[in-house]
């Protein structure tokens, strides 16, 4: 007995020597702590637990003895701006600085936004301009001397992330918020829920998250990282392992806790209790199953025994309860694998089902498509037969009225040709008269105009003057007159109407200048009329008549050998004598036929209808 007094009075002592200092300069820190909570959002729905969250932790700060706490609740961006700009200029006289935020947050290309709550993001380039990064926050802690901490309570499901137009397509925006590595030494940055995933805010009044760092965070002397797994482990057990806290950075080799550990008191004690007192707190501050298992050991009864059963049977409860619950998930996974086993076969035996319905549906369709196709092709060539018969009732209806055009031009054209011969008949029949009468006179007894008027009547005659005979000797006249120069190869001054110009003129039996007529048209005696060419023929640029053809007939050689005979059989044939004035028109025009000679046609097929003059 007095060997285990002594090893505890050892112990104690040893105990209180390591933790005096510790605690003494812990004591001496200067611990300053920003908490926010945003519930109250403007342009979305509101959020039920961040403020009673918020309200809870500032409320544990304030029990652990921090020397400030600030708790603000539903700030807008500016009250944000300047609540961390006021934090900062605290946390640097601080030796802790400790930021907690619950409400909204996003994460944007990788970097994570606290928002405000007079935020509206319509747009993912409003993140820059209406939210706060959690560098700015960072940035409020950093000159706090030996911890500096930052817990974000916003992992939430966000709305604006639904709603927001992005400018450009491939921006990323995440679900929760996004991994982040701290550069400064002895930062720690918790997060509600581990990166990219959401947390829950519960059916009571707090989230699980919360409710969780106020019990294990305030415990005396307990360190930061310890403290931490303590409350992933409280908020998986709470969330049926749906949600998971996270920590991101690290902290030195030495414990770094939230609240000082109590001093422990050193020398004799006057109450023989006080030595159990002291291992039951120490055991109390180490929590564990072993621990709790070695102090009934050494007390087997007593107060603190009793106390120190109770708590091993809390921890053995929460075993049990923590083992039955792995087991339940356990369960519950292997019946959703094999309801989704079960629910795979029956969606694959829908999806055979529904693909043999859609092939038997297509082929359906295919023989219905052969069907209408072979309809549609019977109605089209019914449709042809019809434009057929259709076109050629209305050709051969266009090829009787170009005929009865044809007949009707012809008749037409013959009825002025008759009408013009006549006129051309009185007109002669008066010019004949004015000669008849000219030669009573002597040339050198008609005045200047009269000698004009009867060499006009006279140029009218040979087919060399069109306008009236009226005695004025103008250009007209003139050129009439250099006409019959021209053809009748003379040499008269054609500015005057000489008596010499008449007598040549009177000489000439018959027309002396070529009849000219436009294409369309050939010179029948004295008049041009309109060339009439059967159906299927059409007149080309040489005047004639031609057969309407793809191609055009290449001439061969045998083609060439019966023109030349053909012409050699007109030419020896004997010459039959030709009235006067005969007109010859070809390609280059029509003049008068040549006195001696004849007007022979072509009869092959490569000049039929073409003539040729023959002189004997």
């Amino acid at each position: 007995m007095r060997l285990r007094l002594f090893i505890l009075s050892i112990v104690a002592t040893w105990l209180a020597t390591w933790l005096a200092p510790a605690g003494s300069a812990l004591a001496a820190e200067k611990r300053v702590a920003l908490v926010i909570g945003n519930s109250a959002y403007k342009n979305v729905g509101r959020l039920k637990n961040p403020a009673n969250d918020a309200a809870l932790v500032g409320d544990m700060f304030k029990k652990a003895g921090f020397d400030s706490v600030d708790v603000k609740f539903d700030l807008d961006v500016a009250a944000m701006r300047k609540a961390l700009r006021e934090f900062g200029g605290k946390a640097r006289e601080a030796d802790v600085a400790v930021i907690y935020y619950a409400g909204h947050g996003i994460e944007l290309d990788g970097t994570n936004y606290l928002i405000p709550t007079d935020a509206t993001l319509e747009t993912d380039s409003d993140v820059l301009d209406e939210t706060l990064s959690l560098d700015r926050a960072l940035f409020a802690v950093e000159p706090a001397k030996q911890l500096r901490l930052v817990i974000l309570d916003a992992c939430r499901d966000n709305p604006f992330a639904k709603t927001m137009k992005r400018t450009i397509a491939a921006r990323a925006i995440g679900r929760g918020l996004a991994k982040v590595e701290p550069t400064s030494p002895n930062t720690m940055i918790a997060f509600a829920a581990k990166a990219g995933s959401t947390a829950s805010d519960g059916d009571a009044k707090n989230s699980p998250f919360a409710t969780a760092l106020v019990e294990r965070l305030p415990t005396p002397g307990l360190d930061l990282g310890k403290a931490f797994r303590f409350v992933r482990d409280d908020v998986l057990k709470t969330t049926g392992y749906q949600q998971e806290p996270y920590v991101y950075g690290s902290l030195g080799g030495d414990d770094v806790s939230l609240v000082p550990a109590k001093p422990a008191a050193a020398g004799p004690q006057a109450n023989p209790d006080s030595e159990i007192r002291r291992d039951y707190e120490l055991a109390l501050q180490i929590g564990t199953r072993d621990v709790w298992s070695s102090f009934i050991n050494r007390y087997p009864s007593g107060f603190y025994t009793d106390l120190a059963k109770g708590q091993l049977s809390k921890i053995v409860a929460e075993e049990a309860r923590a083992a039955a619950a792995e087991k339940a998930r356990q369960a519950e996974d292997e019946k959703a694998r094999l309801a989704t086993e079960r629910a795979k076969k029956v969606e694959q035996e829908k999806a055979a089902a529904a693909a043999q319905a859609a092939e038997d549906a297509r082929i359906a369709a295919e023989k219905a498509k052969q069907i209408e196709e072979t309809k549609a092709a019977a109605a089209e060539q019914r449709r042809k037969d019809a434009e057929a018969a259709v076109a050629k009732a209305l050709a051969d209806k266009q090829a009787a009225e170009k005929a009865l055009a044809d007949k009707m031009a012809s008749d037409k054209a013959a009825a002025e040709l008759a009408a013009k011969q006549a006129a051309d008949a009185k007109s002669q029949e008066g010019e004949q008269k004015v000669a008849a009468v000219a030669p009573t006179s002597s040339p050198s007894s008609l005045s200047p105009q009269e000698t004009a008027k009867l060499v006009q009547s006279e140029l009218r005659r040979v087919g060399c003057l069109a306008a009236a005979a009226d005695g004025d000797w103008n250009a007209t006249s003139q050129r009439s007159l250099t006409q019959f120069n021209k053809y009748a190869r003379t040499n008269f001054d054609a500015k005057l109407a000489s008596s010499d110009a008449l007598d040549a003129i009177k000489a000439k039996p018959g027309r002396i200048c070529p009849l000219v007529c436009d294409h369309g048209f050939k010179a029948d005696g004295d008049a041009c009329v309109k060339i009439a060419c059967r159906a299927g023929y059409r007149i080309n640029d040489d005047n004639e008549c031609e057969k309407v053809q793809d191609k055009k007939p290449v001439a061969t050689r045998e083609d060439a050998k019966t023109r030349d005979d053909n012409r050699k059989k007109v030419e020896s044939a004997p010459s039959k004598p030709q009235a006067s004035g005969q007109i010859l028109c070809n390609t280059t025009g029509c003049r008068p036929v040549t006195p001696g000679c004849r007007i022979v046609s072509g009869r092959n097929s490569m000049d039929s209808g073409k003539q040729y003059e023959v002189c004997n």
